[in-house]
């Protein structure tokens, strides 16, 4: 009988310890940011007239080998069309992140802060579900010729409806950088 007692307490320990250890039916996942390795930056004349490209990379991530960051001159008064390209080239194939980063456009908006000039006029050419603006497609009026720097910086879960936000003022923005680059501008 004692014998007994001891195999149903020892089946009813192991059964419980299995219960306390199983997984759930529904795992939480993290929902894990996109790694971007690349931003590029096509730059298009309103007339056709100029084309220019700025390229960060930084195929390694952050911490190892230096990011490549290039820029090509612009023209003096002149009407650029921008449109931004976000890239992952640590995956076997190049995983273009810009589709995903449009669809969740209320989740996401790119600033722009030019030291070119105060002319140098940048605007929100596309927008989120809600009218508020993303980034990826604006537009850049320059001015007269002049070297200065663009600094473009993504965020995430930003605040669009905080003062300033909706103009591309980063300064009551919030949320989490995804990517930040400064790029040198000449504007000839």
């Amino acid at each position: 009988m004692n014998r007994y007692i001891l195999s149903v307490a020892v089946i009813a320990a192991a059964l419980f310890s299995q219960s306390c250890t199983k997984e759930p039916a529904n795992p939480v996942i993290p929902n894990q940011e996109e790694l971007i390795t690349t931003l590029i930056v096509d730059l298009i004349a309103h007339d056709n007239s100029d084309t220019a490209q700025f390229v960060f990379s930084d195929i390694d991530g952050p911490g190892g080998n230096a990011p490549i960051v290039l820029s090509e001159p612009l023209k003096k008064n002149t009407f650029y069309l921008i449109n931004l390209t976000l890239l992952n080239e640590q995956v076997n194939l190049i995983y273009d992140l810009t589709p995903e980063i449009k669809a969740e456009g209320e989740e996401h908006q790119f600033f722009y802060e030019n030291s070119i000039h105060p002319n140098a006029a940048i605007t929100y050419m596309d927008g989120d579900i809600y009218g508020n603006p993303i980034g990826i497609l604006v537009s850049l009026k320059t001015d007269v010729a002049q070297s200065g720097s663009l600094k473009i910086t993504l965020r995430h879960m930003p605040n669009k409806f905080a003062p300033g936000v909706k103009s591309g003022d980063i300064t009551n923005a919030g949320g989490e950088t995804d990517i930040e680059v400064t790029f040198d501008v000449d504007i000839l």
